[in-house]
């Protein structure tokens, strides 16, 4: 039987698959010492296969976000909280007091319309400065682990903030002539 020439590129391939079995399995191991010192593969033992390689992982799809909610919600919050008047307000001139005054009247607004469009509930249901553990495999979009985060799972903590998570929606329809990007329409009094 000839010997094939093996590239470079094949010889590496095969070096790390080979190393890797050789990791992960006893007997592979065993017989690749036995033919690096001389001696005679065993009779028993049966030929090994070259590891299947890994499959792919899946690409990650990134979902491009559509504008049309997020301005749908801002022209909500400017037409029930005047959120958008509020934020654009320099508030430098005025006293501490008046922006207070203000602030009460925009939180109300701003609160109310999250109510009506959205069903809104803790991602964790303990109390604020609760210990907890938190197990190998968590949604790390839904918990974030904060302070000294060494190690591996599981983690044991107190809970900072509960976090925010929407249950439900209740946007209104919009038709197909609506603009989006018209937040809050110009007012012009005659």
């Amino acid at each position: 039987m000839t010997e094939p020439n093996v590239s470079l590129l094949g010889r590496l391939s095969l070096a790390f698959g080979t190393f890797f079995s050789i990791l992960g399995d006893r007997d592979f191991a065993a017989s690749v010492l036995r033919l690096r010192s001389g001696a005679a593969p065993t009779p028993a033992a049966a030929p090994v296969a070259a590891p299947a390689p890994a499959p792919a992982p899946a690409p990650v799809v990134i979902k491009e976000a559509t504008p049309e909610a997020a301005l749908q919600l801002l022209g909500l919050l400017q037409r029930d909280a005047r959120f958008i008047d509020f934020v654009e307000e320099d508030i430098a001139k005025y006293a501490d007091a008046d922006i207070g005054a203000a602030a009460r009247l925009v939180h109300e607004g701003c609160r109310a319309t999250l109510r009506e469009h959205f069903t809104i509930r803790p991602v964790r249901d303990e109390a604020e400065g609760s210990r907890v553990t938190i197990n190998e495999g968590f949604d790390a979009t839904a918990i974030r682990l904060t302070g000294n985060v060494v190690g591996k799972a599981p983690f044991s903590g107190s809970i900072s903030h509960r976090g925010w998570r929407v249950s439900e929606v209740r946007l209104p329809k919009l038709t197909p002539s609506h603009d989006a990007t018209v937040l809050a329409p110009a007012e012009v009094e005659l």
